[in-house]
């Protein structure tokens, strides 16, 4: 057998029906939004599968969650239906109680030159309890942006170094190493770094806002 046989025999066994999970239980079960989605679209079958470059009894499959497709063939199907793969997988982030982000795998994000590490991920599918929280770190005499102009929500801040003050509306307020707040987002504020070191904090809002320059 020669190598581009087996290439093919590989490619088969990921996507063919014949190979349908009769003793594997498919782990998702995303099929039912595709065909809804698709009927919506009032796409075929045959439709969909020749956009995607597959088979139409592979689609068929997929749709009745008789088989686990690959990650190429999904994000195929997703392209030509115009769906994004969060929303396949809503679900499965709904069911998953327990979020681990690692110290290595963290995102950082910055606002000028104020760094944001983020904590956690905000769960679209739970808007009305989603949150999001940083380790903010500011340079000295420096401050932050997003809370400029308010917005909805609260949020709580940890001083975790560094000495700070807190404008809120028309009021300041000092913070150093240890102290924690908590006001309503939705007046205009920001947290300054008014000592001589770099200011370190955590800080958690509620509902979640998301940067916009993401």
């Amino acid at each position: 057998m020669t190598h581009s046989q087996n290439q093919t025999d590989l490619s088969d066994d990921t996507n063919s029906p014949s190979k349908s999970i009769k003793n594997k239980k498919v782990p998702y079960h995303f099929g039912e939004k595709l065909r809804k989605v698709r009927e919506n679209k009032g796409y075929t079958l045959k439709v969909v599968a020749q956009k995607a470059g597959v088979s139409e009894s592979l689609v068929s499959q997929i749709e009745r969650n008789h088989v686990s497709p690959a990650i190429d063939t999904l994000l195929a199907l997703a392209d030509v239906l115009d769906i994004n793969l969060e929303f396949l997988f809503e679900e499965y982030r709904k069911n998953r109680p327990v979020q681990i982000v690692r110290a290595l795998e963290r995102l950082s994000m910055n606002e000028e030159d104020v760094v944001y590490e983020e904590l956690s991920k905000p769960d679209s599918s739970d808007k009305a309890n989603s949150f999001e929280s940083y380790i903010i770190k500011i340079p000295v005499n420096s401050h932050t942006h997003r809370g400029s102009y308010g917005h909805l929500g609260r949020e709580l801040g940890f001083i975790l170094s560094g000495k700070a003050k807190l404008l809120y509306e028309n009021n300041e307020y000092t913070l150093t190493q240890g102290d924690s707040v908590s006001f309503s987002a939705g007046v205009p504020h920001i947290l300054e770094n008014i000592g001589d070191e770099v200011l370190e904090a955590f800080w958690l809002v509620t509902p979640a806002q998301r940067f916009t320059n993401q």
